[in-house]
């Protein structure tokens, strides 16, 4: 049997580590990795960056980096301890893939005995992909190598695809962003360590990764750089002072720092990882590298810095990760409580959903009582606490309604004096009452009919009605709209409490919205049904207060305009009795009974005078609502209608 275990793993693993990453093994075979990001190593770089060389240069195992080649797919290299040496391959398909196309790829799966063999079996996992040269260039699908054995290490190294900078006859726009979303969802995972891959062969500000990985680890608190190529620069130029600067951490800075490798030159023809470190060890005893600190030279070094980088990485995430992994439990728990007992046969499906309307029910009950004790109800004080109090929710809504109608519902309001002293809310034409008498009796004129002089018609009322009411409909309709949206808000809260998530999407989707969608159009065809009351016919009101509203109206006016009391606040006369020294010289009670029987010689304008108070009378009428049913059924806008009936 061919031994796997290769010296270079080893270095990966001390006594500490092995002993956090056998912990964190047992959560990968559980699956646990599918729903919490798990500590991993991935490498990353620009294309033909060295990213291959480099994790085979850790791992010990044997990529192929010919520089003709690149990176179609992302890589995942498993180390798993065990009894025994054993290497598998296999695809794991993207979740975009067709169910043949998945059952497909998930077939492939082989065993190695050795790793010559590689190369070629990662060449069939090419084609099993559809990347041919003719085919697609780059694959979401993970080839997965699997290595097992005694001394192999707990660990996950992941060698992504390179990012590409422009497009080529073989590599499109569309494969530049799928490789960059590629790499950008391993980054983003909190707990995966990057390596960013840099060549010394290009500039340092045209490679991308460097850019990505500042997006992903703002603070570089798991990023480690790693310096690829030196030995293409030219000794003592501008170009090697450069990167040995970068390498220092003093032109990008990360907090672990950089570290530079030497890669095997492929371009010589085969070789072997011995050969590769000792020529590395050589290149960095002499020039300008060998002012750098010896630890962040060399492969040797950089298995130890990265041991000890993720081991730290794994004890700062380990509480987060345990505390994530009770939130997740916690979750599954409560969704498996939601889905209740069993529920295959008819029977039971239907017995579920028996209890599931019982629940509900008794909490829109509760809600719609008022009684606010259950534990579906969260602080009041909370977004979601209000929405769940629906009785609060619609008399708030109520009490919004009726404001709105006192403040807005009128078309005009009419003042005495100065309209500019008076200003009107948003929407509503201010108008002084000798502007409002001159249009009433244009209006009149306009529509006589057989009244008496002095007299009016009764529809001229109706007609200042219909006008000052004029706002009504779109006032009402967007309460309506408002309610049946909180309305609609909590009983979507309700399902979502009482069942579980996919049964509550169902019931949403085909009882809920279509019984919510119908009860609007109802509500809306109501609501135009109750508007026509006022907006057609010839109303009647049997509201007894219509009377006494229109004498107060009068009172209020005839009070407004009193003789008397502009006398007295005009002399400034306590009264207007004989012991003041006026009251004594002129009979001002005179004057003023006088001044008070004077009456409107013109019988139009005393018509309008007469109209406008009805309209004041009857608008107060409508707006205060009818305090007993209607006869005949007949029903009014909640707290802003009136007892009519169209004849």
């Amino acid at each position: 049997m061919v031994t796997f275990a290769s010296g270079s793993l080893t270095k990966l693993s001390s006594k500490d580590q092995l002993e956090l990453l056998d912990s964190i093994d047992q959560l990968r075979l559980q699956g646990i990795n599918h729903y919490i990001s798990l500590p991993q190593i991935i490498v990353c770089g620009d294309q033909s960056s060295g990213k291959s060389s480099v994790l085979e240069a850790i791992s010990g195992i044997p990529f192929p980096v010919k520089s003709n080649l690149c990176t179609r797919f992302p890589t995942e290299l498993v180390l798993r301890k065990a009894p025994y040496d054993s290497v598998c391959v296999s695809i794991v398909p993207h979740e975009s893939r067709t169910e043949a196309e998945r059952k497909a790829l998930m077939d492939f799966r082989e065993e190695l005995d050795e790793f010559d063999a590689l190369p070629e079996l990662v060449d069939r996992a090419k084609t099993e992909m559809g990347i041919t040269t003719h085919g697609r260039a780059f694959s979401r699908d993970i080839l997965r190598i699997e290595v097992t054995g005694p001394n192999s290490p707990q660990l996950t190294l992941v060698d992504l695809p390179g990012l590409i900078h422009s497009e080529t006859k073989n590599q499109t726009t569309s494969d530049i962003q799928l490789i960059k979303d590629i790499v950008q969802s391993y980054m983003r995972e909190p707990r995966c360590i990057i390596l960013a891959v840099v060549s010394a062969k290009n500039d340092i500000a045209n490679q991308v990764v460097l850019g990505l990985a500042r997006t992903a680890d703002p603070k570089g608190t798991r990023t480690l750089g790693v310096i690829t190529k030196p030995d293409t620069l030219v000794p003592g130029g501008g170009s090697e002072a450069m990167y040995v600067s970068l390498a220092r951490n003093q032109e990008i800075e990360f907090r672990h720092g950089w570290h530079v490798l030497k890669n095997m030159d492929s371009e010589k023809g085969p070789s072997t990882l011995v050969i590769r470190d000792i020529e590395e060890a050589e290149f960095f005893r002499s020039g300008a590298w060998a002012t750098l600190p010896h630890s962040c030279l060399g492969i040797d070094n950089l298995r130890t810095r990265l041991s000890r980088v993720l081991l730290q990485q794994i004890s700062t995430e380990l509480p987060g990760l345990i505390e994530e992994i009770d939130q997740k439990f916690s979750c599954c728990k409560d969704q498996l409580d939601r889905l209740g007992r069993p529920r295959a046969s008819r029977t039971e499906q239907r017995l579920y959903l028996i209890r599931l309307s019982q629940s509900f029910q008794d909490l829109v009950k509760a809600s719609t009582g008022g009684n606010y004790d259950r534990p579906f109800f969260t602080h009041a004080e909370d977004k979601l606490g209000y929405e769940q109090r629906i009785r609060a929710v619609v008399r708030n809504l109520n009490e919004e309604f009726a404001s709105e109608m006192r403040l807005r519902g009128h078309y005009r309001q009419v003042v005495d004096g100065c309209k500019d002293s008076y200003p009107a809310p948003g929407g509503v034409i201010s108008i002084s009452r000798d502007e409002f008498v001159d249009h009433i009796d244009k209006l009149m004129r306009r529509t006589r009919g057989r009244e008496l002089p002095g007299t009016f018609h009764p529809m001229i009322v109706v007609d200042l009605f219909r006008e000052q009411s004029r706002p009504w409909e779109a006032i009402v309709r967007h309460h309506v709209e408002k309610v049946w949206e909180a309305a609609s808000r909590f009983v979507s809260l309700v399902a979502t409490h009482t069942a579980d998530q996919s049964t509550a999407k169902a019931l949403r989707r085909f009882v809920i919205d279509p019984a919510m969608g119908k009860i609007m159009d109802e509500m809306r065809a109501k609501t135009t049904e109750l508007l026509n009351q006022h907006k057609s016919g010839h109303p009647i009101t049997y509201n007894d207060e219509f009377t006494e509203a229109l004498q107060k109206v009068r009172d209020v006016r005839r009070n407004r305009n009193d003789p008397a009391e502009i006398l007295r606040q005009f002399f400034n006369l306590s009264s207007l009795g004989s012991g003041d020294y006026l009251s004594s010289y002129y009979d001002l009670k005179s004057l003023a009974k006088s001044l008070a029987e004077f009456r409107e010689p013109d019988p139009r304008r005393f018509a309008a005078n007469e109209a406008l108070d009805c309209l004041n009378a009857y608008y107060q009428v409508c707006l205060a609502g009818p305090p007993f049913p209607s006869p005949g059924g007949q029903q009014s806008l909640p707290n802003s209608g009136s007892q009519l009936v169209c004849c």
